[in-house]
């Protein structure tokens, strides 16, 4: 039938839509016998593959419904079985025992800081912080957050960690009925236990459950006892601006504590205690007016716990936070706030590596060297000058001895581990070490060592910076051509701005990081080579100690073991990889004996008579303004650093220790508080008497001199930009690089090499361009460090 046919029959038959048309008929030779395609079965149709005859929709839909069906039923058998235990928050609470590293009882602490209010006694807005904090939608949820619960399990099952998103119905439950553990049993229970709670109680009994088990930190539990510690008033007269920052401490208590906090750390409190009081605005529960106009409410300084007098609390803080640290570390709490209400809950025997003869030798050099001398109702200025000091055994990392400050119910911020304060010129070592660790030169293509000769006149400008830096020398004092040696000696400022830069400032960071300082959030920049960070004499052993230890990492630890009845905690080994070469380490350990032997520390230190011999590497520091004043020093098989940090009395503030103790200076005016004169006397008289056996050290170095040069480079006259050094050594040093004084011992460490060759390398250049603008430096470069560099 033809195709005009085929239409007509379909019109007469009422079939208007044309027929599907057949596919082309295959060839004979890829038909079977029934005329069907081969390998199809006799119907013509394409046989179905074996994986799509096992995976079919209808077995896919299956499958997902009877999972489901089998969670949800799983989820009911929890929910009957699981009910609403006894609370247990008081009942696991127990003593601490914290022991020196003999086994001898250091202290026991655990009386818990609680009482209960009712909610009737926190006003309604206070309230309403905790809520606009933690749980917006507290009022009108279930109590539960599955979103957040969910995610919880499966990162702790897939070993990404834990965070945060419960509501405050399951926070109460985790404080008071559970533990802070973070494991899948524990996330399944909180959640079934609060659905139950959530209808068994009302959301004010939540509340006041939650903000009265709640950490708030300064070992605080509960509303009551967090607004004596940190506004000491009663919760009932607290104002909503103080209830915000209590709500906004429950996130990170030992972080944002006003006390505690480092610049970091307060910046973030503030964020979070703003965003508290905007929700509250956004809730209708505050007016904005009011919002717009409030301040801060900083806390008051913090009150000491029974039994932490003198240095005892100090080093039972200390290694409460190293311990806080290990628990998020291993993934055994949250947040750092977890961890600190897993610590205070007790249980813990805590021995530390503190050994009780060095604690007691440490103390007694800081109370006769310096604390006997201090005397505030005379002068004013000597109640500002705060002590702190760390010794460290380079070998192990452990700390030996800490000394925190004059007393811990008198002063509660840690001296030894603050790091707000300029480490100064202690910081020059790490700027050589970046240099021989990376093979640097000078602009002019020399190799950066011991003996290389830099331009030491005060102020000028570095060449190679994108910003105008020129820093004065101490008392502004013009060196000329001057070798590295003599400038770590005499703590010459210029030079090792121009070095840094030389060397790179990226790169110089980078090894004070890998040395063992935080170098977090800190700017590369050529103001850094004058130590304008923050660091801590805790800090500071550590990368001295790596110095020490030849270049392997030192990460200073005070505890020995931490042991608990329901928790094992694995310490890392204080002894890491190699972080620069020995030689590096060694050299650097070379030309710090110099410091002491013909520099900065050689009064305090190099002439002590109890020194009998012992080698000594050093530095002094002195920050700008007199702020802070430092000794970081060590023998081969100990490291101690020493720190004076002015502060006032009343507001805290950093001022100047000029004066401290009746020091005159040559003008006849207020003496400065140098690294040589305190602190490096503080060192010896402790190290001296700690030390045990006269050693040597074991250096592996061909670069530099372990004392003053036997010569020193000589101009004929100033040096222009372009001129090189017209001398050749002399035997003799010249009047303007000579030791303020003639050494009447004998070097500690003799040259491994003695320079022999006349330096030709020609003085770094003066920039014959103008002064730019340096963010860090209002002033153009010519004010900033004055009077900083011993």
């Amino acid at each position: 039938m033809g195709r005009a046919e085929e239409r007509r029959a379909r019109q007469r038959g009422g079939h208007r839509a044309a027929p599907r048309r057949r596919r082309s008929a295959p060839t004979a030779g890829a038909t079977g016998s029934a005329g069907a395609p081969a390998g199809a079965p006799a119907g013509g149709k394409p046989a179905k593959s074996f994986i799509r005859r096992l995976f079919t929709w209808k077995k896919i839909l299956g499958t997902l419904f009877g999972m489901c069906l089998l969670v949800i039923l799983a989820f009911i058998g929890l929910y009957l079985y699981v009910d609403i235990p006894a609370g247990n928050a008081a009942a696991q609470l127990q003593s601490n025992i914290y022991k020196y590293s003999d086994g001898t009882m250091l202290a026991r602490t655990g009386d818990l800081n609680r009482e209960s209010v009712d909610l009737s006694e926190v006003p309604k807005d206070v309230q309403h912080t905790f809520v606009a904090a933690e749980n917006k939608s507290f009022y009108h949820d279930a109590g539960v957050d599955l979103k957040g619960t969910a995610r919880g399990v499966l990162n702790t099952l897939m070993g990404r960690g834990t965070q945060g998103g419960s509501t405050i119905t399951q926070q109460y439950v985790k404080n008071y009925y559970l533990d802070q553990n973070q494991t899948v049993s524990r996330k399944l229970n909180e959640l079934v236990i609060s659905l139950k709670l959530d209808r068994q109680k009302s959301k004010d009994y939540i509340l006041a459950g939650y903000i009265n088990t709640s950490y708030y930190g300064r070992g605080a539990y509960g509303i009551q006892a967090a607004a004596q510690a940190y506004y000491h008033k009663d919760a009932k007269d607290l104002k909503v601006q103080e209830g915000a920052y209590l709500a906004a401490l429950l996130q990170a208590p030992n972080q944002y504590d006003w006390a505690l906090a480092t610049d970091t750390g307060k910046k973030l409190a503030q964020a979070r205690w703003n965003y508290v009081l905007d929700n509250m605005v956004k809730q209708n529960w505050l007016d904005a007016g009011k919002r717009q106009a409030m301040t801060f409410p900083v806390p008051k300084a913090p009150k000491a716990a029974p039994g932490m007098k003198g240095q005892t609390g100090y080093l039972v803080d200390a290694a409460n936070v190293q311990l806080e640290k290990q628990l998020v570390a291993q993934g055994k709490a949250n947040t750092l706030g977890d961890a600190e209400a897993l610590v205070r809950k007790g249980g813990w025997t805590i021995t530390l590596n503190i050994d009780k003869k060095k604690q007691r030798q440490l103390e007694q050099a800081v109370s006769e060297q310096l604390i006997g001398k201090l005397d505030a109702k005379k002068r004013s200025v000597d109640g500002n000058v705060q002590p702190g000091a760390v010794s460290v055994d380079p070998t192990t990392g452990k700390v030996l001895a800490m000394y925190g400050g004059p007393d811990y119910f008198k002063h509660f911020t840690n001296n030894a581990t603050r790091r707000d304060y300029q480490p100064a010129s202690t910081f020059k070592p790490v700027i050589l070490a970046a240099a021989l660790a990376d093979g640097a030169t000078t602009q002019d293509g020399q190799p950066i060592t011991a003996s290389t000769v830099y331009d030491g006149t005060s102020g000028r400008q570095v060449v190679g910076s994108k910003v105008g830096f020129g820093p004065p020398n101490e008392d502004k004092q013009d060196y000329g051509p001057i070798t590295v040696q003599t400038a770590m000696n005499k703590s010459v400022n210029s030079v090792f701005a121009q070095m840094g830069v030389d060397v790179g400032m990226s790169k110089v960071m980078d090894v004070a990081g890998k040395l063992g300082m935080d170098t977090k959030g800190m700017e590369a920049v050529p103001a850094q080579t004058l130590g304008s960070m923050g660091a801590s004499p805790l800090e500071m052993a550590g990368i001295y100690a790596t110095l020490d230890n030849h270049g392997k990492k030192v990460t200073p630890t005070i505890i020995k073991s931490a042991d608990h009845k329901d928790s094992s905690i694995t310490l890392p080994d204080p002894i890491g990889d190699e972080v620069i070469p020995r030689t590096a380490a060694d050299t650097v350990t070379s030309v710090l004996t110099g410091v002491v032997d013909d520099g900065t520390a050689s009064k305090s230190v190099a002439d002590n008579p109890a020194r009998d011999g012992q080698q000594v590497a050093g530095k002094t520091g002195t920050s700008d303004n007199n702020k802070s004043a430092w000794f970081t020093g060590y023998t081969p098989g100990l490291v101690t650093s020493v720190g004076l940090f002015g502060e006032d009395a009343k507001t805290h503030a950093q001022v100047p220790m000029t004066g401290a103790t009746g020091l005159v200076a040559p003008s006849g005016g207020p003496g400065r508080v140098a690294g040589g004169s305190y602190p490096a006397k503080i060192w010896a008289a402790y190290t001296f008497g700690a030390m045990g056996d006269v050693s040597k050290f074991d250096l592996d170095t061909t670069q530099g001199a372990a004392v003053q040069p036997t010569y020193t480079p000589t101009p004929s006259s100033q040096p222009t930009p372009s001129s090189k050094p017209s001398h050749s050594p002399s035997g003799k040093p010249s009047t303007s690089t000579s030791p303020s004084h003639t050494p009447t011992h004998s070097p500690t460490q003799s040259p491994t090499q003695s320079p022999t060759q006349t330096p030709t390398q020609t003085p770094t250049q003066t920039p014959t361009g103008t002064i730019t603008d340096n963010p860090l430096d209002p002033g153009g470069g010519q004010n900033f460090g004055q009077n900083a560099g011993q």
